[in-house]
């Protein structure tokens, strides 16, 4: 699914718009999987909201132009949820029969977990669909613009356990960044920041933004960590 651009989007978000690149294990592993898997039934339709926020003037000396102020919205689920438990992922989830498409499902479900004002908020791109074997489901990502940033926090703390608005300058701090491998195999990026560990599909989408729209700062890349130590240094697990 494409959609025009709309006007005044950000300089420093333009190249976002374009589908992430295959770079990061997490994202090639997702899209082979659609592909080869054999599906008895149809995948699940899901949406995530990969909201940013910040100036709209590019800071001329930032990778990317990325402003000082650049942001994205994140939420932690609830460590009680069945699957997916006390994951940092985007506002998002699975479509419901009246939505009129994935960019109706992220807005309404990132309305619903955060209480964003939906108002304010400006899609400009909607990427390929990533499929997650343990959910089974299609997991749209639609990225927007915060044009009218307002108040977020958790609607209903049995499904989510915190809401923030991560500068990005700190999410993509050298610092920050690893990589994670599970024992399984599985690699992903992985970014370790306020006491949260993002990893996982949502990891990947960020990685691969970060590295279409030339904000990545050069990185360790051999830093390859277990992903349950990883996990249990930030109190979470599998």
């Amino acid at each position: 699914m494409t959609i025009e651009m709309p006007p005044g989007i950000p300089a420093w978000l333009t190249r976002a718009a374009e589908p992430a690149p295959d770079s990061a294990d997490t994202l090639t592993r997702a899209r082979a999987l659609r592909r080869a898997m054999t599906v008895t039934s149809k995948p699940r339709q899901a949406a995530v909201l990969v909201l940013f926020g910040g100036s709209p003037e590019p800071d001329p000396d930032a990778p990317g132009g990325l402003p000082a102020d650049a942001e994205v919205l994140l939420t932690q689920r609830a460590s009680t949820l069945r699957q997916h438990r006390g994951q940092v992922a985007f506002p998002g989830g699975a479509a419901d029969p009246g939505d009129a498409g994935p960019i109706d499902t992220a807005l309404r479900e990132a309305c619903e977990e955060t209480g964003l004002d939906r108002s304010g908020v400006e899609p400009f791109a909607v990427h390929p669909k990533l499929f997650v074997p343990v959910s089974r489901f299609d997991v749209t990502p639609v990225l927007a613009y915060w044009r009218t940033p307002g108040a977020v926090d958790v609607v209903d703390q049995s499904e989510t356990e915190r809401v923030v608005r991560m500068p990005l300058a700190r999410l993509l701090d050298p610092a920050n960044r690893f990589l994670v491998r599970s024992s399984l195999g599985y690699q992903s990026p992985a970014f370790q920041v306020d006491g949260m560990l993002v990893w996982g599909l949502t990891g990947g989408i960020i990685a691969g933004i970060s590295k279409a729209s030339g904000w990545d700062r050069e990185w360790d890349h051999h830093d390859v960590r277990d992903l349950e130590t990883a996990l249990a240094a930030v109190g979470m697990t599998l």
